[in-house]
């Protein structure tokens, strides 16, 4: 019988990308003066990590910003291979003719800031020469924006032709079309909402509270660790808890039910075969996440809340200028259809909500390409 939670090897105790793994496909954006945060702490300088697809043009009006979901990365398009661990998340979109067509737009996508893909996060070196563990600051929603909005004036960019995002990358681009109105031409939002509501701060405590309580954690502090001696059983249990949220609850009872795993017996040490699948995404995870970096982008979608400081959501998206689609999806157990339809509705440059069916749920938004790609030619076209 294969027993759960089996490895060829120990997990490293930070699947981060450190200085000295191959680049890949990925470009760096050196920001070396202080970064004032909205938590009131201060970056002394940070790096992005971004790639980017086809050219920009005389004028700079074919740009087109990508914003990753939560694990995510840059690697938006491509193989993978030395450098990326997985292959493009939207590779089937993004080329000549695509909807994304690499002959006609400039296509940009960066780590967010706090990630742990290139860009400066809590894996990375401080200055001091160590990494920042423990001592990283606290970020929000708004110095991620704020830290691309830096990356698009180092390009030459000063408007994007589109900001385009799913889960928490469409709560990055609502933040871009509310924040920088006269910099975003037309904004996409899949599966997001213009706050985090509060079923998601617990379920986001929860996730945190399996990750420090791992005797591997260490404060935060892990990542001279060897492998097998950092916070992965709960970084692992973390992603099960958010796994169950981004897939539908019919895909899991279709594709699995209470079916065993295979060779495996449930009442003899062995698992369901649902609870294999979890376990498969969890074990990719730790091997290619970080840690801090998942405690730190937590903390980030929980601060979503595009009405702060702006006299409300409603004054907030009222604000923007952008043409704008929002799509929900359906089966989403991460936002009400509610909540997508009010985003909707609040923006002035919305036609209305469009609807994503997959079978998937929230990860609709990855998986949907045929339904996704047409809402992309009808946003840049």
């Amino acid at each position: 019988m294969t027993l759960p939670h089996t490895a060829v090897s120990p997990p490293p105790a930070t699947g981060a990308w450190r200085e000295g793994d191959p680049p890949g496909r990925r470009q760096w954006f050196p920001h070396g003066s202080a970064f004032a945060l909205e938590g009131g702490g201060t970056l002394p300088e940070f790096t992005l990590a971004f790639e980017s697809w086809g050219r920009l043009n005389p004028s700079k009006t074919n740009a087109v910003l990508l914003e990753h979901a939560f694990t995510g990365d840059s690697h938006a398009a491509g193989e993978a291979g030395p450098g990326h661990p997985s292959p493009g998340w939207w590779d089937s979109l993004i080329g000549p003719g695509l909807p994304l067509d690499t002959d006609r737009y400039f296509i940009v996508a960066a780590n967010a800031l706090g990630g742990c893909q290139g860009s400066t996060g809590p894996a990375s070196l401080a200055p001091d020469g160590s990494p920042w563990g423990s001592r990283f600051p606290l970020l929000t929603l708004r110095d991620l924006v704020g830290a691309e909005a830096l990356l698009s004036t180092w390009l030459g960019i000063s408007r994007w032709r589109a900001v385009i995002g799913g889960s928490m990358g469409g709560n990055r681009a609502l933040e871009w079309a509310v924040t920088c109105p006269d910099r975003v031409a037309a904004v996409m939002v899949l599966g997001s909402a213009a706050v985090t509501p509060p079923d998601h701060l617990a379920l986001g405590s929860a996730q945190i509270h399996a990750i420090t309580a791992d005797p591997g954690w260490h404060g935060g502090d892990y990542h001279h660790l060897p492998p097998g001696e950092g916070p992965h059983r709960g970084l692992g249990t973390a992603r099960r808890i958010a796994h169950l949220a981004y897939r539908a609850e019919a895909e899991l009872e279709q594709r699995f039910g209470r079916r065993p795993q295979d060779g495996e017996d449930p009442f003899r040490g062995g698992r369901f075969a649902v609870e294999s699948y979890f376990d498969h995404h969890a074990g990719k995870l730790v091997r290619r996440f970080d840690a801090g970096s998942y405690v730190t982008l937590t903390r980030v979608r929980n601060s979503h809340d595009l009405g702060r400081g702006r006299g409300g959501v409603s004054a907030a998206l009222a604000g923007i200028t952008a043409k704008a689609i929002v799509a929900r999806l359906s089966g989403d157990r991460m936002y009400r259809p509610s909540a997508l339809d009010e985003l909707a509705a609040g923006i002035p440059g919305c036609a209305g909500i469009s609807e994503i069916v997959s079978p998937h749920g929230h990860d609709g938004f990855l998986t949907a390409t045929d339904q996704i790609g047409l809402l992309l030619r009808a946003l840049l076209d």
